[in-house]
Order: structure tokens, then C-alpha cells, then sequence
């Protein structure tokens, strides 16, 4: 099979003009149908675009090979553009795209077309080929240049007889997560680099093929080092003893040439087998990362486990708000969002997936950090931050002896301070907490008898990690959120008290943006509501509802309803006008996050938050406190609790509590412009 039998003259596109990436890809799809071999296109475009957001497939050098195996393709094919003024891929060096490729492959057993497409892969490595092929005229002029390097290539193949020589002999693995493009890519830079210096070296591929030239173990004996360039499981005691250096695929293509002669050299660690683990190159990597870009990672595997129950959970309260409106029901003040059957329904479960949101973070660093021993204990941990420790805080201590009176002085519990919700910061914390509790756990009991290894992971871990977790949260780390929680509460009441509503204003709206359901922002809601009470007070006293104490009430939640629209609907907004300061799956949820900020879900936040809470919670924080603000010197009032854009007709002076919003808003759109950094591809 050749390249020909895959990639025909009318699936080429010849001086293509596209917007944008996703303009590239989707007229890349429409060339690909043209072939006849996909049978479910949204399934391949959503499979084509899925692989993206795992990382980007612009190569670098103006080459991109989006690519796809699903059920949705009934033969393999390939579709090609040449886009002569480029466009913005997110490639690896940053240069824009001008040759494009797209590959759709089957699901199936049969991968004999993959020889084919690792062939073109390699190819492409060849920057006259490449540029030959960008300076084609024609779709025939295309396949031409293809078929003879092709040809050439084949014979190289067929002809190639490597030498021996053992002390100048290295080995190699490459794999990519789909194992098409990238295994291959790497593969080739890897055996230029080696030919450019002299060296002799076998290559493993590990494609969606399955593993290819496969090293044997008179190959690794003989070699000097041992490369593994690879982003998939790897075996890795084969290479006990070896000097191995680990790295990301993407460096086997971009830094080869050190990394073969750091093989020569034989000056990596060598590789140790830990007794009785399961040794893959899983947590390959970790120990030259540096320690930020190690927290990082753990913080993205939280945060990208909880979207999906931030994005389900909102939108289905955003609904049932609402449902209310459109019924009605937009003046029934705290029972607003359950007025109807169904709208009651849709927040019972969305407010159970959000519920679920903080724990899924906390677990999810957790096992990052300590691998699937972690989960369990992160949960824990998670549920403790999302749901405080009333019970430890109720008890009646003075019925018990000394230890509990130095708990209950020292510790900070009772009297209701040990009481309080920590939010997605505490299950931030609870989540590291966790992991590596965990692994100090596996570290103490590594030198347990071999018989006992079985109960460490379902009796030691779980039973001694989550005490451990346990007693900190709930005896240190919530209490210590709870005299916080107080303090803001007696600030609020002396800023009311004081009569400047402006200030009053700008405080609340910061607050509800700092750490969006943990205890500055409960404390701000909470003195909201509690201030709506007092109004309503006041009025049952005679006074009237323009009377400037009832007003200040109102005003003042409206003002926190303002600053806890702002963080999602700015994020939103910078997704759209800053795109490349967010990855692809952050971007995918501008839409959801313009939704939860009319709902006043301020937790769509949450996840841009805990991945980058260094410049995201300053931007919102300042944006949501100018909205306040605002809110606040315009006069505007509100009279419902919740409910967003849905209980707009409670709201005193809506115009210009819209204008507040929008306001405050840009203000974070602006600062996450500047403040951010371009993400990681």
C-alpha cells in the first residue's frame, strides 16, 4: 500500500484561505467525506477536535497532522490543504500552519495502513519535501512529489543495513496517545540525529499498531543508553541498570539530537525497578520537572475530572431558574429555582453535581500525586472542605475530659468557629493534602514483609490516610477558615454600620470572586441575606421600601449578586478575545460559562481558578469589586437572593446593574489578557 491508495486528487486542497484552526479542520473534514470512507462525520469531527485538546498536532516547521480512529471511518484516507498565508495552529514552535494533513483511520484490527501513514510522517521530516509540497500548483503536481520521495524512501528502506558497532549502539521508544503521527515523527528525528553523529540506533515504535521493531533483550544489553520519548504506558524493568533518559514525545522530535548524545554518554540515572511495583514510564518525567510544573499537572488532573460536573450541575440550575421566570415564579425570593415540579428537579441534581465538584477536584490531585491509593483519602478530604464539620463543631466538649478542653481551645472547635465550608481552595489543599499523605503512608511501609504488601493499598492507606486527612481538616485547617469566616462577617457589620454603601459595595462584589463558595464568599453571601432579612424587618416595622436603611439592604445585595456574575461571564469573554491564553478544553467552555454567569453560578470560575489561581483570582476579584462598586454608586437594589438575569425583574434600575456587570466584566477580561500566560500546547 502507498500513499497514493490513501490520498486522491479531489481530497486535496491547493492554496486554501481559512480563518482559524477550527476553520482549517472542519474544511479538512469536508475534503475527507469527499473520499466516501466516513460514515459518521460529527463522530470523526468530534474525535478530530478531542485529539486536539489532548495536544496540539501542529508539529512545527508549518506542518499539521490532525488525525482520528474511530467507528465513524469505514476505510482509512487521507485529506491535504496547503494554506499559503498560514493560519494560527497553536503549533509547537509557534509558527503558523501551511501544509496540512488529515488522517482518518478505523477503529479495527486491521492497521496495515499504518505503515503508510508513519511513512508520510517521516517524510514530512524532510523540509524539502515539505516546502516542495507547499510550492505545488496543482493537486496533481501534489501527489507527484509524493510518490517519487515515496519511491525513494521505499527503496531506502529495502537497502538499509545498519552497523554494529556496540560502542557507539543506542536504543530508543517512541509512542504518542493515538499512536499514528507523533511515535513515527520521533522515531525518524531520533535515527537522523543518531546518523548525524555516528551512532547506531534501534527505535521501538509503540503506535496504535502495537509495538514495532521491538527491542530485544541482546539490543538492550549491548546499548550504551536508553531513550524513551513517549506520552503512553511503556515496560520499563526491561531496561533495569540502563542509563534511560525519559522525556515527552514531542522532545524526541524537537530535541534529538541531545538526546542522543546524552544515550552515548551513558550519563543518565540509571533505571531501578521497584520491588513489586508494576513498572510502566507512568510517572515518567516527574523528577526533572521542575516542582511548579510538577503542582500544575496535579492541578489539571483535579480540574479537568471536575468540569464536567461544573458545566453539568450549572446548566441544569441555570434551567430551573429559568423555567421559574418563564412560569412566573421570578418574585418567590429563597424558594426561587424550585417553584415547579420539574425546575425543582433540574436543581436537585444539578445541585448534586456541583455538589460532587469539590471532592472530584480534591481526589483527583490526590491521585495524581499517590496513583489510585490517593483517590479515596482526596475524596475525603474533598467532602470535608465542601461540607465543613457541624458535627465536630456542635458536640457539647464540655461533657467530655482535658483533651477535649485542649481540642476546644488550641484547635479551635466549638462554639461554632470550627463550622465552616472551605471551598475549592480547601479542596485544593485537601487534595495535596491527600496525595501526599499517601505516599509518606507507601514510604513508611515499603519495608513491610512481602506477605503483608497486599493489605497496604485496601487497609493501611485508606484506614490511616483518611484519620490522617481527616483530623487536619476538620481540627486544623476548616476552624482556622472559620475564625477567617468570622472576622469578615464583623468587618461587613462595621462597614454597613458606617454608612458608606460604596465601600460596602466594592467589598462584597471582591469577595464573592476571591475563592467562589469557600468562606469569603459565603460570608459576603451570607451577610446578603442577612441584610434582606433586616429589610424585610424593617418594612414589617412600618418602615417603607424607600426608606434609606431598607435601601441600603438592597443595595447591598445587589452588589453581591453583581460581583458573582462577573468571574464566568470575564472568563467567557477572555476565552473569545485572548484565545490563546487558554487551552482548547478551557475555550470549549466559553458558551456554559455565559450561561452559569447569568445564573449567578459564580462556580463556573472554579476551574480556570484552581489551575491558575495566581492571575485568575486577582483578575476576577478586581473585576467583580468594580462591578460592585458600581452596583453600589448607581443606586441599584435587589430583593431576590439568587437567580441572575432570571429575577432581573426584582432589580431597581436594571440598566444600569447590567451596565455593572458588563463593567466589571471587561475589567477581568482585560487583566487575564494581560496578566496570563499563553497556555501550554
Amino acid at each position: 500500500m502507498k500513499v497514493r491508495d490513501l490520498l486522491s486528487a479531489e481530497s486535496i486542497m491547493i492554496g486554501a484561505s481559512v480563518a482559524d484552526k477550527k476553520a482549517a479542520i472542519e474544511q479538512a473534514v469536508s475534503l475527507m467525506t469527499k473520499r466516501g470512507n466516513i460514515t459518521n462525520v460529527e463522530q470523526y469531527t468530534a474525535g478530530v477536535f478531542a485529539r486536539e485538546e489532548e495536544g496540539t498536532t501542529g508539529i512545527g516547521e508549518g506542518i499539521a497532522i490532525p488525525h482520528c480512529k474511530c467507528n465513524g471511518v469505514s476505510a482509512p484516507g487521507l485529506a491535504a490543504m496547503t494554506i499559503p498565508a498560514g493560519v494560527d495552529f497553536d503549533a509547537l514552535d509557534g509558527a503558523p500552519v501551511n501544509l496540512l494533513f488529515l488522517i482518518a483511520a478505523p477503529d479495527t484490527k486491521d492497521n496495515v495502513h499504518l505503515d503508510v501513514l508513519s511513512r508520510l510522517s517521516v517524510l514530512l521530516m524532510n523540509p524539502d519535501f515539505s516546502d516542495a509540497l507547499k510550492a505545488a500548483k496543482t493537486a496533481e503536481e501534489f501527489l507527484s512529489i509524493i510518490d517519487k520521495a515515496e519511491d525513494k524512501k521505499v527503496t531506502e528502506e529495502k537497502g538499509n543495513v545498519q552497523a554494529s558497532a556496540s560502542d557507539k549502539f543506542i536504543v530508543a521508544v517512541t509512542g504518542c496517545p493515538t499512536g499514528i503521527a507523533h511515535t513515527y515523527m520521533a522515531a525518524e528525528a531520533l535515527e537522523k540525529a543518531a546518523a548525524a553523529a555516528g551512532v547506531t540506533i534501534k527505535v521501538e515504535t509503540r503506535g496504535s499498531g502495537g509495538a514495532k521493531n521491538v527491542l530485544t533483550a541482546e539490543d538492550i544489553a549491548k546499548a550504551k543508553g536508553v531513550i524513551v520519548a513517549s506520552d503512553t504506558k511503556v515496560p520499563m524493568e526491561r531496561f533495569a541498570g540502563k542509563p534511560v533518559k525519559e522525556c515527552h514525545v514531542a522532545d524526541g522530535i524537537s530535541k534529538a539530537d541531545e538526546l542522543v548524545k546524552e544515550a552515548v554518554a551513558g550519563t543518565a540515572k540509571a533505571y531501578v525497578v521497584k520491588e513489586g511495583a508494576n513498572e510502566s514510564n507512568n510517572e515518567k518525567n516527574a523528577a526533572n520537572d521542575t516542582v511548579g510544573h510538577q503542582i500544575y499537572t496535579h492541578l489539571m488532573s483535579g480540574v479537568s475530572h471536575m468540569l464536567p460536573f461544573v458545566i453539568g450541575g450549572g446548566i441544569l440550575i441555570a434551567l430551573a431558574f429559568l423555567l421559574d421566570t418563564l412560569m412566573g415564579y421570578g418574585d418567590v425570593g429563597g424558594s426561587f429555582g424550585s417553584a415547579t415540579p420539574i425546575s425543582a428537579f433540574l436543581k436537585y441534581i444539578g445541585g448534586l453535581a456541583m455538589g460532587l465538584m469539590v471532592p472530584v477536584l480534591a481526589g483527583y490531585i490526590a491521585y495524581s500525586i499517590a496513583d489510585r491509593p490517593g483517590l479515596a483519602v482526596g475524596f475525603l478530604g474533598g467532602l470535608l472542605a465542601s461540607n465543613g464539620n457541624a458535627a465536630i463543631a456542635d458536640y457539647d466538649w464540655s461533657n467530655v475530659g482535658g483533651f477535649a478542653k485542649f481540642v476546644q481551645d488550641f484547635a479551635f472547635v466549638g462554639e461554632g468557629s470550627g463550622n465552616t465550608i472551605s471551598g475549592f481552595l480547601g479542596g485544593i489543599a485537601a487534595g495535596f493534602l491527600a496525595g501526599f499523605v499517601v505516599l509518606w503512608l507507601k514510604k513508611i511501609t515499603e519495608n513491610m514483609p512481602k506477605s503483608l504488601d497486599g493489605i497496604r493499598p485496601i487497609l493501611i492507606y485508606p484506614v490511616c490516610g483518611t484519620f490522617i486527612v481527616g483530623v487536619i481538616m476538620c481540627f486544623i485547617l476548616n476552624p482556622l477558615i472559620g475564625l477567617v469566616n468570622t472576622g469578615l462577617s464583623i468587618m461587613l457589620t462595621a462597614v454597613a454600620a458606617s454608612g458608606m454603601i460604596w465601600l460596602l459595595g466594592l467589598i462584597l462584589g471582591a469577595m464573592m470572586a476571591i475563592d467562589m463558595g469557600g468562606p469569603i464568599n459565603k460570608a459576603a453571601y451570607v451577610f446578603g441575606t442577612g441584610m434582606l432579612a433586616t429589610a424585610a424587618d424593617l418594612t414589617a416595622a412600618g418602615a417603607s421600601a424607600t426608606d434609606p436603611q431598607v435601601q441600603a439592604c438592597y443595595i447591598a445585595m445587589a452588589a453581591i449578586m453583581a460581583g458573582g456574575m462577573v468571574p464566568p461571564l470575564g472568563i467567557a469573554l477572555a476565552c473569545i478575545f485572548f484565545p490563546k491564553k487558554f487551552t482548547a478544553a478551557e475555550r470549549e467552555t466559553k458558551i456554559s460559562n455565559i450561561v452559569m454567569a447569568c445564573g449567578f453560578i459564580t462556580e463556573g470560575a472554579i476551574p480556570f481558578a484552581a489551575a491558575d489561581p495566581g492571575r485568575v483570582i486577582p483578575s476576577t476579584m478586581v473585576g467583580a469589586g468594580v462591578a460592585g462598586l458600581l452596583s453600589a454608586l448607581f443606586g441599584c437594589t435587589l430583593m431576590a437572593p439568587h437567580g441572575g438575569v432570571f429575577v432581573f425583574a426584582t432589580v431597581g434600575k436594571p440598566f444600569m446593574y447590567i451596565v455593572a456587570w458588563l463593567v466589571g466584566s471587561l475589567v477581568t477580561m482585560f487583566m487575564l489578557g494581560l496578566l496570563k500566560k499563553d497556555a501550554e500546547a
